[in-house]
């Protein structure tokens, strides 16, 4: 099953369903998907019954599948991503035995075919290529081994970041605050079985496609991650509850042979230049650049359907 959200002029927007040909919907019988997440038991049913998709569907007017959220937490597990980070940023290895995992801004999710407006084009623009989930309410001190069952959706990110303030936000020993605005968000919304093999042990299973300004620039795999999004659920509610709709990113998709994948946001490859060279060769983004992500499955299927943003002048 997969859900969107479309823009009916109210912060939340309108819960729909989408036909398994990606080109129609249905209404669904709650208003929004905050609602279903609340209710999730009962409401998963109800939204799988609908079998009429009467409307054509125009992907301009989806905002993201969950407009807003009670919380967005995001994870960095995929090690080469980290390594390469360090490098990056000139910031000292620290490598504990837990996921990494901050908070972030989470009262706005941007629509996927959304203008991103940056405060500053020189403030070192950049996208990052994530897969996350979305809970329905996991009790405080809830186990990875219990955690996988409250995984109702997946989702497709683009985590924007600001590099040229997130170096020294991080040496503060602070969390983010300047270098992270809201998150993009692809069109829909998944469960699990529409993914198939395509997602395993409690990871994704694909590829995710990265294009800047046209030209492909990543496509690394999903499944490489040292945590399984199970485990990150279980590290966010050990001291707290985690609230229904709470949504958990993975941090940016990125492989070890990234030199043959290429990446999924444009600080890994500086990284590898750093690394390469000793010298960084490749800017950040401009106003006017975009970046195009779409998630391809091996037979070929875009689950979360395609996020292509540009940066704009506020």
């Amino acid at each position: 099953m997969r859900l969107a959200t479309l823009d009916n002029a109210t912060p939340d927007g309108r819960l729909i369903i989408i036909s398994p040909d990606g080109h129609h919907y249905a209404e669904a019988p709650m208003a929004t998907l905050q609602l279903a997440l609340e209710r999730w038991d009962s409401a998963d049913a109800e939204l799988r019954a609908v079998g009429d998709f009467p409307h054509r569907l125009d992907p301009a007017r989806l905002l993201a599948p969950l407009p807003r959220a009670w919380q967005w937490l995001d994870g960095s597990v995929y090690p080469s991503h980290g390594a390469l980070m360090d490098k990056a940023l000139g910031i000292e290895p620290f490598k504990p035995d837990w996921p990494p995992m901050y908070q972030g801004v989470s009262d706005t999710f941007y629509a996927p075919l959304a203008d991103v407006p940056i405060i500053d084009e020189s403030l070192g623009i950049d996208f990052e290529g994530e897969f996350g989930i979305i809970t329905d309410a996991v009790p405080m001190g809830t186990s990875a081994a219990d955690a996988a069952k409250h995984i109702k959706l997946i989702v497709q990110i683009n985590d924007w970041s600001l590099r040229k303030l997130a170096g020294p936000e991080m040496r503060s020993g602070f969390g983010w605050i300047q270098a992270k605005p809201p998150c993009g968000m692809a069109p829909f919304a998944v469960t699990r079985d529409e993914l198939a093999d395509a997602w395993q042990d409690n990871q994704p299973n694909m590829h995710l496609r990265v294009h800047w300004n046209g030209q492909q620039f990543g496509n690394a795999h999903g499944k490489a991650m040292a945590y399984g999004f199970d485990e990150l659920v279980a590290h966010a509610a050990r001291t707290r509850n985690l609230v229904a709709g709470t949504v958990i990113g993975s941090g940016t998709v990125s492989n070890p042979n990234y030199r043959e994948v290429g990446s999924s946001c444009i600080a890994e490859r500086r990284g590898i230049e750093m690394v390469d060279t000793g010298a960084i060769i490749t800017d950040f983004m401009k106003y006017g650049d975009t970046v195009r992500m779409e998630a391809r499955t091996s037979d070929g299927r875009s689950p979360f359907g395609v996020l292509e943003q540009k940066v704009v002048r506020p």
